[in-house]
């Protein structure tokens, strides 16, 4: 089934486009938190980690929600 899923036409195109929106919608968030302050974005105390920190739990955040979504289909009969 996990293999069937991962390998299903547009699934990985929907775990990056996912994944980007997460990743916005956070770094906006977060930024309205602060203020919407422009110092948000050069007082970071390594931009580094907070970019791959984006990239990977955008990752796992699409990947789950589209895993989610392709296992309803699946279990429904509508992937094959």
């Amino acid at each position: 089934m996990f293999k069937t899923i991962v390998s299903a036409k547009g699934f990985w195109s929907s775990v990056i486009s996912i994944g980007v929106a997460f990743a916005l919608l956070f770094t906006i968030i977060k930024w309205a938190i602060e203020g919407f302050k422009m110092e948000y974005f050069t007082t970071l105390e390594n931009p580094l980690f907070f970019v791959l920190g984006l990239i990977v739990s955008g990752f796992v955040y699409g990947f789950l929600v589209t895993y989610g979504k392709y296992r309803g289909k699946y279990k429904k009969g509508e992937l094959k």
